[in-house]
């Protein structure tokens, strides 16, 4: 995995880790690589690791069972998807439509620009 400097390490694998569940990767109830598993085979500190199964933990994504491990919530789908939403609409969304603003582009403009941009690269 190659980070990027632009975000906190810990929530890049907490990215990564959604990313496998959404893609269904990791299914409910799966057991998850234990901290130290996890930082070895991401060359990172467990102490990152460990904060990020913190993070997911606090929005219920992943449990712990003490003296087992970490693993899928119920629902972490349905949990992760709300989250990035909400990610979405407040991070994400005004920067878009701000460099909208200033390019003086129109959600027309746009969309028939993506469409090109889809068709373009549907075949690759």
């Amino acid at each position: 995995m190659e980070f990027k400097e632009t975000q906190a390490i810990y929530l890049q694998i907490g990215d990564y880790i959604c990313e496998q569940i959404l893609l269904g990767r990791w299914k409910e109830s799966d057991r998850l690589l234990s901290v130290r598993e996890l930082g070895v085979a991401l060359e990172v500190n467990p102490n990152t690791v460990m904060r990020t199964y913190d993070f997911l933990q606090g929005k219920e994504i992943i449990f712990n069972k003490r003296g087992v491990g970490y693993f899928v919530a119920e629902e972490a789908k349905k949990k992760i998807l709300a989250y990035r939403k909400k990610q979405f609409l407040e991070q994400e969304l005004p920067l878009f439509f701000k460099n909208m603003n200033l390019l003086g582009m129109t959600l027309q403009e746009f969309e028939n620009e993506y469409n090109n941009y889809l068709k373009q690269h549907e075949n690759k």
